[in-house]
């Protein structure tokens, strides 16, 4: 398995591995960063050019996980990577809970430990759902988002693609969230929010557009 990043959110991820035990041939990538050791935790390779990553796919497993928070880097690393031959994978932490019918989650997905994922919810490609949230049924999620640590996704609410869901924010039943924007950490959303907005408070407010 390779993590494509070595630093931040690269490090939660390798948590899902380490406590399922699945850190066998599993390697980092981060070409951008300085100072990043050529091995982490004297264990794990850091692959540093494209060259590096396609030989690995070649010889060991094409599957890869994204280890970057930022959504719309997530969506332009997933394509490099497929395009240089890896297999987009989700990396999904045993201490969440999945419903048991009707769940859809998108491939390149991370889902952190103490989610709760009701039925019937569809979760898109690339999006990252952190410690602690809770998407109750019906929920439709897009691609690339980012829903943070304790966010509360109600009842057949929908999210867009590339939208930034703050820590402890709460989205009200069905509720629609536009494509590319921004909730702030602790808003109430009880109404919908146009695409490229940015909206905090309670009740949440759109206070800019994006």
């Amino acid at each position: 398995m390779l993590i494509v990043g070595a630093k931040g959110f690269a490090k939660e991820v390798l948590e899902i591995f380490h406590q399922k035990g699945e850190t066998e041939n599993l390697c980092f990538y981060d070409d951008m960063s300085s100072g990043i050791p050529d091995v982490l935790y004297d264990q794990f390779k850091v692959i540093k050019n494209e060259q590096q990553a396609k030989a690995h796919f070649e010889k060991n497993s094409a599957e890869f996980v994204l280890g970057i928070g930022n959504p719309e880097l997530r969506s332009k690393l997933a394509e490099k990577f497929q395009n240089l031959g890896g297999l987009l994978t989700s990396s999904i932490s045993k201490f969440a809970e999945i419903g048991s019918f009707g769940v859809k989650i998108g491939e390149g997905t991370n889902i952190l430990g103490g989610t709760r994922i009701s039925n019937d919810v569809k979760i898109g490609i690339g999006t990252i759902v952190y410690y602690n949230c809770i998407i109750t049924h019906d929920v439709v999620n897009g691609d690339f988002c980012e829903i943070s640590p304790g966010a509360i996704l109600l009842g057949r609410c929908k999210i867009g693609n590339h939208v930034k869901i703050g820590a402890g924010a709460i989205i009200f039943p069905d509720v629609t969230i536009g494509d590319h924007s921004i909730i702030a950490a602790g808003a109430v959303v009880r109404q919908d929010v146009p695409e490229n907005s940015m909206a905090a408070g309670v009740p949440a407010e759109i206070k800019k557009t994006l």
